[in-house]
């Protein structure tokens, strides 16, 4: 039975789609104009920037009296909250599991945040296993992480794939164990020079399905 190593955000789930919605409830909220969501994303960064350093970009743009740790706590709670797993994902996951393959969630953050998420969603009954970057103390693209998830799935890294939005994080972190993998591109365009993805897809369904053919 092959490893399929997932990353969690924007992989399996839709994590800027409810950043995106939390984001213009709290500008509708502050009375802040509609357009400003472009420059809320733009700072989000896709989740890599830091949640405090959001806070008080916030309070600086729009002279916030709100405090830090509250804006924080917002957000976090917000984008949780919005969380949701596609009923289609969770097919191709299933589809996954009875083409006899282990899916193993592979991500970057804190035990509480991405756990919250994962069970919140109820993705936790579609995977084997998960791996979080703050419980094990190593984060993507160290190979050790996902040495980490071929041991708690009590699995061979050999044969494993990798699928994932993050070309450092995931199509880098495949490349350093020699695995293939498939970048889920979102619109973009591959700009890396020192390495690629063995496939490129639109979204977590199509990449299943090049896995399942590869």
């Amino acid at each position: 039975m092959p490893l399929l190593l997932l990353d969690l955000d924007n992989t399996l789930l839709d994590r800027t789609g409810a950043f995106r919605t939390w984001g213009k409830n709290f500008l509708s909220e502050i009375g802040a104009p509609d357009a400003d969501i472009d420059w809320l994303l733009s700072m989000d960064a896709d989740g890599l920037t830091d949640r405090w350093d959001i806070a008080d970009a916030l309070r600086s743009r729009y002279d916030l009296r709100i405090p830090s740790i509250d804006l924080v706590e917002a957000l976090h709670d917000g984008v949780i909250r919005r969380a949701r797993l596609d009923p289609l994902v969770a097919c191709a996951l299933q589809i996954v599991a009875k083409a006899g393959w282990v899916p193993v969630v592979v991500t970057n953050g804190t035990v509480q945040r991405e756990e919250a998420k994962i069970r919140g969603t109820g993705l936790d009954r579609y995977v084997a296993d998960w791996v979080i970057s703050e419980e094990v103390g190593v984060s993507k693209p160290n190979p050790r992480i996902f040495a980490v998830a071929a041991q708690r799935a009590q699995m061979r890294l050999r044969g494993a794939w990798v699928v994932g939005d993050g070309p450092e994080a995931d199509i880098g972190g495949a490349a350093a164990m020699g695995l293939p993998s498939v970048w889920l591109h979102r619109g973009r365009s591959w700009q890396e020079p020192r390495f690629a993805p063995t496939r490129t897809a639109d979204g977590v369904i199509p990449a299943v399905a090049e896995v399942l053919a590869g």
